[in-house]
């Protein structure tokens, strides 16, 4: 229950209407603030950088992987891709994302592109929630579909490690404000649900070989993401041929 106190005068929100209007004004700012409070995500940005080699490899990459030739590396968003990060602090995420070629230390994905992996939001165990790259410039962060998906890489995610609720509030925030700035957007997926899109529309890879096997966010991490944010009513996740 709510209180306002001017004075003496103690205002139950419930009995409002008993009060003269006077007081409207101290309420209604309330409402607002506690509504934006409650759904709202602060973002804090923390870029990576952003160069001429960047904007290449990207291109390259679009281009190679997807038969898209563009002048700019931007995507038009159909989905968002959760991640977690396997790294257990935000600061050596932050450096396994912030060069703009693929280090040596990824030779499984290196013959795909020299371009580094990346992610367009990137959240800590504490649930603050970083912008490392704009919205709609592509990062490589999923085969297949990074030319429309949107990436929230979570630190951690094994080991000690864990996702925390934190993160998880901050996913659920985070996918709100997405949803309602890009309305366009169908789907919200785990990293490990990525190759059930392998015969959609949205699909776009070349390379019949080139997949890598994933678990991350977990099954019931993105499963609460989804039934947290259900009232979008997101288009299922395609089923694979062997499934049932």
């Amino acid at each position: 229950m709510i209180f306002l106190r001017n004075r003496q005068n103690q205002i139950n929100l419930h009995n409002l209407i008993n009060y003269p209007m006077k007081y409207f004004h101290f309420v209604i700012p309330l409402f607002i603030f506690a509504f934006a409070s409650c759904s709202s995500v602060k973002i804090v940005q923390k870029p990576i950088t952003i160069n001429e080699e960047r904007k290449q490899l990207s291109l390259e990459y679009l281009e190679t992987r997807y038969g898209l030739v563009q002048d700019e590396p931007t995507i038009d968003p159909k989905m968002i891709v959760v991640h977690w990060t396997v790294i257990p602090t935000l600061e050596k995420s932050f450096e396994a994302f912030n060069p703009a070629k693929l280090p040596n230390w990824r030779p499984e994905i290196a013959n795909a592109s020299a371009l580094n992996v990346a992610a367009q939001f990137l959240v800590d165990q504490d649930g603050t929630v970083y912008s490392l790259l704009p919205e709609t410039y592509m990062a490589r962060h999923v085969i297949g579909l990074n030319h429309c998906a949107i990436g929230i890489e979570n630190v951690g995610g094994t080991g000690d490690k864990k996702l925390t609720k934190a993160q998880l509030k901050s996913n659920i925030k985070l996918i709100h404000y997405l949803k309602k700035k890009y309305p366009e957007i169908e789907y919200v997926i785990g990293h490990l649900e990525y190759t059930n899109f392998e015969r959609h529309e949205l699909w776009l890879e070349k390379d019949a070989g080139y997949r890598t096997e994933k678990t991350d966010p977990g099954v019931d991490f993105i499963k609460t993401i989804r039934k947290k944010t259900a009232k979008y009513k997101w288009k299922p996740v395609p089923k694979k041929e062997n499934q049932v």
